[in-house]
């Protein structure tokens, strides 16, 4: 069965967000990977996935004690459902403002891992100013951020296939995406 995980998006839901977030015009609009200075491998358009339920996480940053570490394996797409997409409309000022964050030392512990991509399903893995600097950091160690997912309460905790498929722009830090698991 295939399931997608894109963001469909809506004239209405552009203008909000464009009013918000000034990178919403450059790549960075609904499911897109950052990619920053680097360029995208053909060959991370397939890799395993494994999808955490976090929504029940205890403190406000997702952290390694929050999900079994075991699950994450070299070369994976690994995703965060925060549930955080199904309670506040993407576009809106809290949806690039207020959503979940992955602690720094789930980061460095997924980046430790070799995994290819971090999925999630808000704005980012880190808020406001935080954001870029840890886009940058993943992408310089050939791990990419996949923003803005959706339909990730269908995916959960199964080992499954993803298959991932960026524009082919040049020269941005933003690729809008489709976002494909087959399960």
């Amino acid at each position: 069965m295939l399931k997608d995980l894109t963001l469909c998006v809506t004239p209405k839901m552009v203008k909000d967000a464009q009013g918000y977030e000034k990178k919403a015009f450059t790549g960075h609009l609904g499911t897109h990977f950052d990619v920053m200075d680097n360029t995208f491998p053909l060959e991370y358009t397939e890799r395993e996935a494994y999808f955490f339920d976090v929504r029940q996480r205890l403190s406000e940053e997702i952290n390694v004690q929050d999900i079994d570490m075991s699950k994450v394996r070299e070369n994976m797409f690994i995703g965060f459902y925060t549930g955080f997409s199904d309670e506040v409309p993407y576009g809106s000022k809290d949806y690039f403002s207020m959503h979940p964050q992955l602690s720094y030392e789930l980061i460095d512990a997924l980046l430790s891992r070799r995994i290819s991509i971090i999925g999630i399903d808000c704005a980012g893995i880190r808020r406001g100013k935080e954001h870029t600097p840890i886009d940058q950091k993943c992408a310089n160690q050939r791990c990419f951020i996949v923003e803005n997912l959706i339909n990730l309460n269908e995916v959960c905790h199964k080992e499954i296939m993803v298959s991932t498929y960026p524009m082919n722009f040049t020269d941005m830090t933003g690729l809008p995406c489709r976002v494909i698991a087959k399960i």
